[in-house]
């Protein structure tokens, strides 16, 4: 797909940023078919993209990050959630956590249902101080879907977490931070021009080593130390022949800023 094309998303490049702006604000943001193959294409292109190296996602408007699946678009119909769940959004949490670039989510209004779990697929988060996160689900009789039941409780802890999936509560920008679930809470007149400076100081970054990061910290969600302590051995080596290892070593013995180009 050609990013032109998309019309539930906007592609936006400055510089070594890339904003991906979920745009359904009629309906809070809201996924539906189209949004899901939109966003899962802009982050196969960003993820094979060199000049892109560091991704923003945030939702349109001011009220809503996400709001989750849009349930209006098969009302009335049979279908199988497990069916949707393997082809659409689970597929886009993989692509998330395995693209070795920093995404940082702009949480910018609600994040509820499969929009919760997207904003917690991302590597950082900046949340307006008036935006939610919500697990929705059990409202309609759900659990939680496209990875809340693995993130919550490593980021917040079992007890936290069942207890955000049990009773669908919201969770204040000032909890979410207290418990872990975000990095930052900021006005919202200041959100946007924050999270772009983060996402500018990670592009300038050495972006090979902070992709190694990403991928060795997913590793060590399921390892125990001492196999952790070999991968991390592994990953040094790869980190160790990069051009951006090179440039940091130079620029350290030469006294000067290093320019790193995610090489």
């Amino acid at each position: 797909m050609d990013p032109s094309t998309y019309s539930t998303i906007q592609y936006r490049e400055s510089g070594a940023v890339l904003t991906i702006t979920m745009n359904r604000p009629e309906v809070y943001n809201a996924f539906n078919d189209r949004m899901k193959l939109e966003l899962g294409d802009a982050l196969k292109r960003a993820g094979s993209d060199r000049a892109i190296r560091c991704i923003v996602l945030r939702g349109a408007g001011e009220k809503a990050f996400c709001s989750g699946q849009d349930l209006k678009e098969h009302a009335g119909s049979e279908r199988s959630l497990r069916d949707s769940l393997e082809k659409t959004y689970n597929p886009l949490i993989r692509r998330m956590r395995t693209l070795e670039k920093p995404i940082v989510g702009m949480i910018n209004g609600i994040a509820a249902g499969a929009g919760c779990s997207i904003a917690l697929a991302c590597d950082m988060r900046y949340m307006s101080a008036g935006a939610r996160l919500t697990e929705v689900f059990v409202r309609i009789g759900l659990v939680p879907d496209s990875g809340s039941h693995w993130f919550l409780p490593r980021m917040a802890g079992m007890a936290r977490a069942f207890e955000y999936c049990a009773t669908g509560r919201d969770i204040t920008a000032e909890e979410a931070e207290r418990v872990g679930l975000v990095n930052r809470v900021i006005p919202a007149d200041r959100l946007e021009e924050e999270t772009m400076s983060l996402a500018r100081t990670l592009a300038a970054g050495p972006t090979r080593a902070i992709g190694l990061i990403k991928r060795t910290l997913n590793k060590a969600l399921s390892s125990t130390l001492d196999d952790l302590l070999g991968y991390e051995a592994a990953i040094q080596q790869i980190a160790s022949a990069s051009e951006d290892h090179r440039e940091g070593l130079n620029a350290f013995l030469e006294k000067r800023p290093a320019v790193f180009r995610g090489g």
